[in-house]
């Protein structure tokens, strides 16, 4: 009776590859990196028996045909790890190959033998792996293995002969040449998708375009053109704009989304599409297409990308519903569905409907939305709401984007579930939003974001955090007045690589609900035109501009993986640090998260995660200019409100001007 191998697979496949980190589900989705990032990769190997494993890193980019190969070295109780470096970007896979490796195993064998009668059997049989070795190699390399191969056969005494045996030299010769005959490849390969540097590290800065015209008049991308310099001496890197769509007229809301506009309200930039146009085109206020076309090659020389929303629905105006009528969903009496969330109704908008018999069609032109605004210079795009969207829908448009255009940057817009929020980062949304708005006390920060920075979720869900959006405004910050802005900022900038800030309503500390118990702006500018003062003498531009200067001069603060908290005794402090992996870069910050009143107390510092030894530190504030010399781990610190939210401080061991 034959006994056929498991699976039809070769019984001499002797190596197991089991936990390959990083992996999520099982090689379902990619895991996340960046350029320049090294990707260090660990499995269990082991074999059956007491002969010797080997495993080996393989890795290419996506569509080579050739495997890079990398040797794993054995950590202990048979873990092993290897690390490969991605120097470009778009889609890389990895996988191990291991194998039971004989030559190791013979020599370890030599090593440990006594007797001269089984060393000078040992030597045969090591001869004759050295000669397989020999008969695999070429040039050189085979003529300098035969010869070994030989004296080892020699007449020459046992004990002389495995000292030739054991050279180490020849050794690393013959491992260049192993019998992988039967080796053991991990399946499926796994994939890492290689995004800019941008992905890991910015900072988000979100304008209403028709707001940054003169006061009372409607704004136009050459107006953001000249605002350009200002947020880039704020330290910005990414301009986020709402719609910039034509916006529809048919129930068009009013001022703080009153049922019915007045004349001249202009209307929510969400409720996209009008005789215009629709997601494709430009609302004839903002410029034309050659303004914008500008705007974003103006935006790029200030060290900008120009990033857009893209949202899927429409006004009842939009040419989608007299084109494509099949899209949207219909009542009973043939009318179409405006947007409900109960209570709330939004009645001038139109959701798609992505069950109808017309599917592919809507998919196709979703992704025909991407590809003009690509080919109009953007490569950053925010997406309102995707988890109200099909999950398929989102894997197949990025990934088909992302084949034509790995640069191409999406931040996921989804404040719903966990599971559903992780889904669609691992469909490929290289950003997302976070639930930190809503973590104000000193456990919940340390919870959540112990979380994001070492959770195995941290593969591919990369968090941006925001104090303030145009659809919140937190009672944290209602209640808090200006230094509570002062104190979400720092949290927001230090906490997380990637932030954003909804301004200019974020700098001037704008914090009037509509009513309360509402996140809902007084006099939102969802919904009309906003005259800010961006001159005020209290404006927080000033401070955001230190720290977002800060966060670019200090490594640590550009990646999230090396976030820990350190104790202290009051719970209206919150003390944490980053540090880069040399622990050349060591940054401490302390906030008081009580936005009224002085709070104090002692800190106690972790020193060793920090490479810093027990004697005295060198501490610079990065805020205030200050310098200090600390003694050891307990340290006491005083924070006013009214004089500053924290302290974000550069430290160094030794006492030593950091």
């Amino acid at each position: 009776m034959s006994v056929p191998a498991r699976n039809g697979a070769d019984g001499r496949r002797r190596a197991v590859i089991e936990n390959v980190r990083p992996c999520v589900d099982a090689g379902r989705f990619a895991v996340k990196r960046c350029v320049g990032d090294m990707l260090e990769v660990e499995a269990d190997v082991f074999i059956d028996g007491h002969e010797a494993p080997r495993a080996q890193l393989l890795h290419r980019r996506r569509g080579e045909r050739r495997w890079s190969e990398s040797a794993m070295q054995a950590l202990g109780n048979d873990r092993w790890r290897a690390q490969f470096a991605l120097g470009d970007i778009g889609v890389y896979q990895y996988t191990i190959a291991a194998w039971a490796d004989a030559f190791a195993s013979w020599r370890k064998d030599l090593e440990r033998w006594t007797d001269p009668g089984d060393i000078a059997v040992a030597l045969s049989i090591g001869a004759k792996l050295i000669a397989a070795a020999a008969a695999r190699a070429r040039g050189a390399d085979a003529r300098l293995l035969k010869a070994w191969c030989e004296n080892l056969s020699a007449d020459a005494a046992p004990e002389a002969r495995r000292t030739l045996a054991l050279d180490e030299a020849l050794n690393a010769l013959a491992a260049r040449y192993p019998d992988r005959r039967f080796e053991t490849v991990f399946e499926p390969a796994l994939a890492v998708v290689v995004d800019p540097p941008l992905a890991r590290f910015s900072a988000w800065y979100e304008l209403f375009p028709r707001a940054a015209g003169p006061s009372g008049a409607h704004g136009t991308f050459k107006d953001c053109e000249r605002r350009l310099p200002e947020i880039a001496q704020m330290g910005f890197d990414v301009l986020y704009f709402p719609p910039i769509h034509p916006i529809g007229r048919t129930r068009r809301k009013g001022r703080n989304n009153a049922p019915a506009a007045a004349s001249g309200d202009p209307g929510s930039p969400w409720a996209i599409g009008s005789d215009e146009g629709g997601h494709k085109a430009l609302h004839p206020d903002l410029g034309t297409p050659e303004e914008f076309r500008q705007l974003v090659k103006a935006a790029r020389l200030h060290g900008i990308e120009i990033a857009l929303d893209v949202a899927l629905q429409s006004s009842p105006d939009h040419p989608y519903v007299r084109e494509h009528p099949q899209w949207y969903r219909h009542r009973p009496d043939g009318s179409i569905q405006f947007a409900e969330n109960p209570p709330k109704k939004y009645e001038d908008i139109y959701p798609f409907d992505f069950d109808n018999d017309d599917w592919r069609a809507l998919w196709e032109e979703v992704r025909s939305i991407f590809l003009h605004w690509i080919g109009e210079g953007v490569r950053v795009f925010r997406v309102d709401n995707p988890h109200t969207k099909p999950f398929g829908l989102w894997e197949w448009v990025i990934g088909e984007i992302k084949a034509a255009h790995p640069d191409v940057l999406f931040l996921s817009e989804a404040f719903t579930r966990p599971k559903i929020m992780h889904r669609l980062a691992k469909l490929g949304f290289s950003q997302s939003y976070t639930y930190f708005t809503w973590r104000n006390s000193r456990s919940e920060l340390t919870e959540y974001f112990t979380e994001l920075a070492h959770a195995p979720s941290r593969e591919y869900f990369r968090p941006n955090v925001w104090p303030n959006t145009p659809d919140i405004l937190h009672e944290y910050l209602q209640r808090g007045g200006r230094p509570a802005f002062a104190v979400r900022l720092v949290l927001a900038a230090t906490l997380a690589a990637n932030y954003g800030i909804y301004g200019p309503a974020f700098e001037l500390a704008e914090n009037r609900a509509r009513e309360p118990g509402s996140e809902e702006y007084l006099n939102s500018e969802k919904y009309e035109l906003r005259a800010w003062e961006r001159d005020r003498p209290d404006s927080l531009a000033p401070l955001v501009a230190r720290v977002n200067a800060i966060r670019r001069e200090n490594r640590a603060l550009q990646h999230d993986w090396r976030l820990s908290f350190h104790p202290t005794d009051n719970e209206q402090l919150i003390c944490y640090s980053k540090a880069t992996p040399e622990c050349d870069n060591v940054i401490l910050v302390l906030v008081n998260l009580d936005p009224v009143n002085r709070q104090s107390g002692w800190t106690d510092l972790r020193l060793e995660e920090l490479g810093l030894g027990g004697g005295p530190l060198g501490v610079h504030d990065l805020l205030s200019g200050e310098r200090y010399r600390w003694h050891g781990a307990r340290n006491y610190v005083e924070l006013r409100p009214w004089q500053s939210p924290g302290h974000i401080l550069r430290i160094s061991p030794g006492g030593a001007r950091p």
